[in-house]
């Protein structure tokens, strides 16, 4: 029997039964797939006779996946990369480097290198459109494999071993505090050891910054103080008010410290540092248009430097 003959329902009712999963509900499913309840609550219904099992309960508290519902959900989601594939591959053979591209960035990288790179980008590719988003590395590598977006600029940790990359360039940790601070006095790079029994303040949980200005700061002996900062800017205007010290990514120093209230210093070699790469899916149709991405940002990482 051929392959077409065994595919009784449609990449359409997929996406249908996607979104109201991910959504909880037909109404603000069929409101994102921008049609009518009915003809989508039809489609879902479509599916399930084909499929010959109930993908959802409903009832006045809402939708919930059957415990079949949530076996295909995971497949249908492939499907859907796999779809979105076809398509890419077809339109890369007119201009791989024309149309547009999702691009996630993390918060620690994002406004103190998309100013910079995002016109560089626009100058060097002016037929390549890119949607930038910022969120975490765990959500950014939950985006690429449902193919909600295309890419992104992380920092290389464990976490996106899975996917394909390319080096954009190594970002040095400094140490940062109030002027005067007794561990900012010299101006000659610290070594790791001034660190021992120092309190340093970092991000929240789910940064990879944090992740590892945590990791070098427990093998100096450092202690976490009790602030989670959502953001850099709270870490500097906190250590900026005279409250303790923290570790910044060099690429965050000119903005973050653009009023002066920080001095900085340097580590010695080797110094902690985060390598920066743009990171997508394997096998995606897109590797030709983000590896020439990939060398603008790295170029224009370069001049910036």
């Amino acid at each position: 029997m051929a392959l077409w003959d065994t595919m009784p329902y449609s990449v359409r009712q997929l996406q249908y039964f996607v979104a109201v999963a991910e959504l909880r509900g037909f109404r603000r499913a069929a409101e994102a797939c921008h049609v009518s309840q009915p003809s989508l609550s039809a489609q879902v219904a479509r599916l399930e006779q084909a499929l010959g099992v109930q993908l959802f309960e409903r009832d006045a508290r809402g939708v919930r996946l059957t415990a079949a519902g949530g076996a295909v959900l995971v497949r249908a989601r492939q499907v859907l990369v796999a779809a979105a594939d076809v398509n890419e591959a077809a339109r890369q053979q007119a201009d791989p480097l024309s149309g547009t591209l999702r691009v996630g960035v993390i918060p620690t990288v994002c406004p103190y290198l998309l100013p910079e790179v995002a016109p560089a980008l626009h100058h060097a590719l002016p037929n390549l459109a890119i949607v930038w988003s910022e969120d975490k590395t765990q959500t950014l590598v939950k985006q690429i494999a449902e193919a909600r977006i295309d890419a992104a600029i992380v920092a290389h940790d464990p976490r996106v071993g899975g996917l394909d990359s390319a080096v954009l360039g190594d970002d040095p940790f400094v140490l940062a505090a109030a002027p005067g601070h007794p561990l900012l006095k010299s101006a000659s790079p610290a070594a790791s050891a001034v660190l021992k029994g120092v309190t340093v303040l970092l991000l929240e949980d789910g940064h990879c910054f944090r992740d590892q200005a945590l990791a070098f700061c427990g093998a100096a002996g450092a202690h976490e103080g009790n602030l989670s900062a959502t953001g850099l800017s709270t870490l500097v205007q906190m250590v900026g008010a005279g409250t303790g010290v923290t570790l910044l990514p060099r690429m965050a120093v000119a903005v973050e410290n653009r009023r002066g209230q920080l001095a900085v210093r340097a580590f010695k070699r080797p110094a902690p540092t985060r390598t920066i790469v743009l990171a997508w899916r394997k096998g995606s149709a897109l590797g030709q248009p983000l590896a020439a991405v990939a060398g603008v940002i790295r170029k224009a990482w370069r001049t910036r430097s």
